[in-house]
């Protein structure tokens, strides 16, 4: 069987001089069966990547939104398997990239081997495990989710050196995750001097892997920022609190984009 270009890599290869957009929502928030529904509206509504939270009740990086949405998905009886059959459901009909975010401590239970394994057979092409340390990644996670092809995306900060950006850059492989701070996630109306000096930083590396700017972009000046020094963006926080008052993903999505591009 021929080998398919893992998702990941087709999207950056293929988008030219295109900005990307892709969004984050917690699975099993609002409600337990909103998965399928919220993907295929958002690749329906153009969203070129889709990242997918596994709720954890420890969730050391995100804000409160986030937080609040996990607990929710936790309450209405969320689980990593619950979530790959959700995704299992609708494979055939899902195009764009889905990657899933979730802590060490989740996966690690669900075990290495079979984590990786159900994403190739839900069709996810990443995941970003933000309390994965480097040298478990390098030494445990990678070996197994090379022979699976699956992306680890690592994530750097303002804070990360640029010895340690280069070797990431070196030994991963899909994108570069740029979180716009050090803090936790969370809508920002603007970016400050101190971050648009990182992006332009980041920038002027010249780095082998495309980069993704996350946390804090809510609006059209953010995203447009986000836009100038980065192959594109995520939104999180903004898009799980219009899930959260709609209930809805088409007037979710519909509302952002409205508050993003206009």
């Amino acid at each position: 069987m021929e080998q398919k270009m893992n998702r990941i890599n087709q999207l950056f290869s293929e988008r030219g001089n295109r900005k990307l957009l892709s969004l984050y929502f917690c699975a099993g928030a609002p409600r337990l069966d909103m998965v399928p529904e919220v993907i295929l509206t958002l690749q329906q509504k153009g969203i070129d990547m889709i990242e997918v939270g596994i709720p954890f009740s420890d969730p050391l990086a995100d804000g409160p939104v986030i937080q609040t949405a996990g607990t929710v998905a936790l309450r209405n009886g969320m689980t990593l398997e619950h979530l790959f059959s959700q995704l299992a459901a609708i494979r055939q009909d899902v195009h764009i990239p889905l990657v899933l975010m979730g802590y060490l401590n989740v996966v690690m239970h669900y075990g290495y081997d079979n984590f990786f394994r159900r994403c190739v057979e839900t069709g996810v092409s990443g995941c970003i495990i933000p309390d994965l340390p480097f040298d478990d990644y390098l030494q445990v996670v990678k070996p197994v989710a090379d022979q699976y092809d699956v992306r680890v995306i690592m994530m750097i900060t303002p804070e990360t050196s640029e010895e340690r950006i280069r070797f990431i850059d070196k030994h991963t492989d899909g994108f570069i995750y740029m979180v716009s701070s050090a803090s936790i996630t969370g809508a920002q109306q603007s970016f400050d001097e101190a971050k648009l000096d990182y992006f332009k930083r980041i920038d002027a590396m010249h780095l082998r892997n495309p980069r993704m700017i996350g946390f804090g972009i809510s609006n059209q000046q953010t995203l447009a920022c986000a836009w100038e020094y980065a192959a594109g963006a995520i939104i999180g926080s903004k898009f799980v609190t219009l899930l959260q008052e709609t209930g809805d993903a088409t007037e979710a999505v519909d509302r952002l984009l409205e508050a993003v591009k206009n």
